[in-house]
């Protein structure tokens, strides 16, 4: 459900952008595609208090706090084993060999990644994916794009969703049926942990959708540049422009 969105979200519920809002629609040169980014964002906000919401806010009331949180470490503990991969791929020693070591001591002192024992041991996770790898060697972002039920994304992420979504271990689960439960336990269970943060959301921004975009292409902005050094700041290293827009959320 809505990739990065935790993020978004958890950035709003500090209240670090709030003076960013803007009081209706606001132009922006990386969204070209607004009037259908719009409409879409529209649609999924349908979807969400019809369905998503709903199910959610059930989740979180039936499930003890200990097993939300040992089914959010066993899904972030997957995403490891598929940032190692990116951060291979981008040449990132370090946080390839930390992901590394996170997804293994987690699978198995952590009881399949249940229990979180490698931040306990002071890891830090190094979250990575294609999009961000495609980044690394010069793909640009391209315009911002909002994809259906799924959310904020830009051209490229969306472009590497493919490849984000078969090298999820999920997709090896098997039979089908067991995969696609795993698959509804995750939705529900990052929308979940999106609740309180949401209402911060709802309640904030007087136009939701410029405020999303704003906070979501910062977040893929940092996340770029997390590892780059000054010699590696090339104009094709695929990351977002630095200086801000008009209303652009800092």
């Amino acid at each position: 459900m809505y990739p990065h969105m935790k993020k978004i979200l958890m950035a709003l519920a500090l209240g670090s952008a709030l003076a960013g809002c803007a009081s209706g629609p606001n132009r922006n040169p990386a969204d070209p595609l607004e009037p259908y980014n719009r409409k879409m964002s529209e649609f999924n906000e349908t979807v969400d208090r019809a369905v998503l919401k709903p199910v959610a806010t059930a989740y979180q009331e039936a499930t003890p706090v200990l097993v939300r949180t040992g089914v959010s470490n066993f899904f972030a503990n997957l995403g490891d084993a598929w940032s190692f991969v990116n951060n291979s791929l981008q040449l990132r020693v370090e946080p390839a060999v930390t992901s590394f070591f996170r997804f293994a001591i987690n699978s198995t002192m952590g009881l399949a990644g249940v229990l979180d024992v490698a931040s306990e041991m002071g890891m830090d996770r190094y979250k990575q994916d294609f999009g961000l790898t495609l980044g690394r060697w010069g793909v640009p972002t391209g315009p911002y794009f909002v994809l259906p039920i799924l959310g904020p994304s830009t051209i490229r992420d969306t472009a590497a969703l493919p490849v984000d979504m078969w090298g999820n271990p999920l997709s090896m689960v098997d039979p089908v049926s067991a995969r696609n439960s795993l698959y509804a336990l995750r939705a529900v269970d990052a929308r979940a942990n999106l609740l309180r943060a949401g209402r911060v959301l709802d309640s904030a921004a007087l136009d939701k959708y410029s405020f999303t975009r704003e906070v979501y292409l910062q977040v893929r902005r940092e996340e770029s540049g997390r590892f780059k050094r000054p010699a590696d700041a090339l104009p094709s290293d695929g990351s977002l422009p630095s200086e801000p827009e008009a209303g652009e959320v800092r």
